[in-house]
């Protein structure tokens, strides 16, 4: 796969949920089922030309060439592993929903008041709204921590470091 055309999205086992979700939020097309056969998930990532990130060693060898196995137990190092494998640092890509997997839009203040505290609405001016599930994001105090993070494991996070507090 020629990874400077495409981005590579991935497939995640059961084991990798708080992953799948800092993937999401990292822009990258990622698929998570707390309940799935191993069998689907090797089907999703063959049909779908998805990476299977899982630790199964058995699951990660029936999923080669494009199975990861990821080793770390902490998000830190599996961040890191998945990084370096495939060279995810070149990559800067617009956030999805770590819930539903959608690509976020911008949205108005105008248009998310009610639906987020009113005090947020005095402390921030940007807004992100999930078009699949509805949820409503925005850079709060904890974004500073997630940049830090993402960038100590080696991702591009231009994309993520706009300066949206008033």
């Amino acid at each position: 796969m020629d990874m400077d055309k495409k981005p590579p999205s991935f497939v995640v086992d059961s084991m990798l949920g708080k992953l799948a979700r800092w993937l999401r939020i990292l822009g990258f097309d990622t698929l998570y089922f707390r309940d799935v056969e191993d069998e689907e998930l090797l089907k999703i990532s063959e049909e779908g030309g998805r990476y299977l990130l899982t630790r199964d060693r058995e699951l990660y060898h029936r999923a080669s060439p494009r199975g990861v196995l990821i080793s770390e137990m902490g998000l830190d190092g599996q961040l890191k592993e998945v990084a370096l494998a495939l060279s995810l640092y070149k990559y800067d890509l617009p956030t999805r929903c770590p819930l539903c997997n959608t690509v976020l839009r911008r949205a108005e203040r105008e248009s998310v008041r009610g639906a987020v505290p009113e005090g947020t609405l005095e402390h921030y001016r940007e807004y992100y709204i999930c078009p699949g599930c509805g949820k409503i994001y925005w850079h709060g105090s904890h974004w500073g921590g997630i940049v830090r993070r993402a960038e100590e494991a080696g991702f591009n996070t231009q994309s993520l470091t706009e300066d949206d507090e008033e």
